[in-house]
């Protein structure tokens, strides 16, 4: 399974769109979604981006349980991740929600590479049209939370540069 990550560039507008609820269906729904997720952020605890998350296990269990639900969302299934975002669009809110951490193109790729490996493990037994199709919406948005550049510059990118087609 080849899936690319492509550079950032600062300020350049971002195109991507949601995954297909066919992923969300092929991966199992709410349980599937949940396995991946868990899965991923397992995997993230022993990353060299584990300082961004919360390091009480109790506490990083909710992460692990709120971004399920927003990748649940995101992918077609049931709105539960509504109340989170009051009523922001989710992907703004996930955009905006990240101008809290100071996000390298480094983390944004450690962040992407364990996401693949959790895809690797997870996901054999979905077709591999719709992985890749998570894997763009993945690839493509996570751009949009860099915002610490090698230069030592920052960037905050606004919703309106992201170009989500439907």
């Amino acid at each position: 399974m080849s899936l690319d990550i492509t550079p950032v560039e600062k300020g350049k507008a971002v195109h991507f769109k949601n995954p297909p609820i066919a992923f969300f269906n092929a991966i199992g729904r709410e349980e599937g979604m949940k396995e991946l997720m868990y899965d991923f952020y397992d995997k993230i605890y022993e990353s060299d981006i584990a300082h961004f998350f919360p390091q009480d296990e109790n506490e990083f269990e909710q992460v692990k349980e709120k971004n399920t639900k927003f990748f649940i969302q995101i992918c077609g299934g049931p709105k539960v991740y509504e109340g989170e975002s009051g009523g922001m669009d989710l992907n703004e809110y996930m955009i905006r929600i990240h101008d809290d951490f100071s996000i390298t193109e480094k983390s944004r790729i450690e962040w992407l590479g364990t996401m693949r490996e959790a895809l690797r493990d997870k996901a054999k037994h979905v077709d591999q049209e719709l992985i890749e199709e998570f894997w763009d919406y993945l690839e493509n948005f996570s751009k949009l939370t860099v915002n610490t550049f090698s230069d030592g510059s920052t960037y905050y990118a606004a919703y309106t540069q992201a170009d989500e087609e439907n």
